[in-house]
């Protein structure tokens, strides 16, 4: 019997014991979140990554301690990378410590396991003229021209639905909006949320989440949800993780961990929130 699997297991688990213990000495889960971005998080901690970071927080005997900005360019250096002491030089105390919700892989930080997996889908309003379309986006391409004239679609400055759009030939009727709102009464999804109630759009090729705050916004079958298809050269669908500093390996392996130990919990939570999971 070779010994050295075990001896590599036995290491790796003292490792991992290690880990967690000096990260659940600490007196509380220090989150980096948007004060305003449903249903991810908010200042009224109502988000699913809020629900989450509250579930992990207690099975380490921590309490949740939130540093606020908007989750926009700069929001990584001003939160997980900035110290708690603006002029420290090599500081090991910073602001936050876990960014809840992240692509896997995402370059400026550590990513944990991924803890769910989403994907675009096409929200149509229902009773506006589209209930036809139903099994694929790709029904929109094979209207009648005039009647795809009246296609009210939003259609954000980035992303696989513009250019999914683009490939479709339909771009020129894409309703321009930002990707990264600057209002502070108003996220992404919040806009799109009601200007879909106000008839300014019909529809929309939305990321997973925010196409679960839109469907929470409005009574029961009020839209049609049809998830876009990946191909090869296009990809809608994501793992999603949490994110850490790239040296803070200690809290990666945690965090790790306790993503696996309560998945069942983390994708009850996820699916309350009417957020398409693969």
């Amino acid at each position: 019997m070779n010994p050295l699997p075990l001896l590599y297991r036995l290491s790796t688990g003292i490792i991992l014991l290690t880990a967690t213990s000096i990260v659940s000495a600490e007196a509380k889960f220090k989150v980096c979140a948007d004060p305003l971005n449903p249903p991810y998080s908010s200042k009224k901690k109502d988000g699913f990554e809020n629900k989450i970071a509250e579930l992990l927080a207690k099975e380490l005997g921590q309490t949740v301690e939130y540093t606020w900005f908007p989750q926009r360019i700069g929001f990584i250096r001003n939160t997980l990378m900035a110290s708690v002491k603006e002029d420290a030089v090599d500081s090991t105390e910073f602001k936050c410590d876990v960014v809840m919700g992240l692509p896997a892989g995402y370059d400026l930080t550590e990513t944990t396991i991924p803890y769910y997996q989403s994907t675009y889908v096409l929200l149509i309003v229902r009773g506006r003229g589209w209930d036809d379309i139903t099994k694929d986006a790709a029904q929109l391409t094979n209207v009648p021209l005039e009647r795809q004239e009246k296609l009210k679609i939003a259609m954000f400055d980035q992303g696989p639905g513009t250019t999914w759009l683009q490939k479709s030939g339909l771009l020129d009727y894409g309703i321009p909006y930002q990707s990264m709102s600057g209002d502070d009464e108003n996220n992404v999804a919040m806009q799109i949320a009601k200007d879909l109630k106000a008839k300014k759009i019909d529809m929309v090729i939305l990321w997973g989440p925010m196409a679960g705050y839109v469907i929470s916004q409005s009574p029961k079958n009020s839209y049609t949800v049809i998830p876009m298809k990946s191909t090869p050269g296009m990809q809608f669908d994501f793992p999603m993780s949490m994110g850490v500093r790239k040296s803070d390996k200690e809290r990666k392996a945690v965090l790790d961990q306790l993503i696996v130990k309560k998945a069942k919990e983390i994708k009850a939570i996820i699916a309350s929130y009417n957020i398409p999971l693969l």
